[in-house]
């Protein structure tokens, strides 16, 4: 299972998009690549996924063996 993890790094600029549902600094996996659009869709903070616009976003590069581990945490 190829796995992507990002974390949080803006709220802002996003126009009709609310971001109240996102953390700063947090972690999230993105359930899909990038759209050709711009945008990722992750498992936001109510539970819901949604599409954002990925420049909210830097990738985070982990070990296999942790990405497996922080797939687990954060379905939890």
């Amino acid at each position: 299972m190829d796995m992507r993890f990002l974390v949080c790094v803006s709220r802002e600029g996003c126009g009709d998009f609310s971001t109240s549902d996102l953390t700063l600094g947090r972690l999230y996996e993105a359930i899909e690549p990038e759209d050709p659009h711009g945008m990722v869709r992750v498992i936001d903070d109510s539970g819901e996924d949604y599409l954002y616009p990925a420049d909210l976003f830097e990738s985070v590069e982990v070990q296999a063996s942790t990405a497996e581990r922080l797939h687990n945490l954060l379905a939890a």
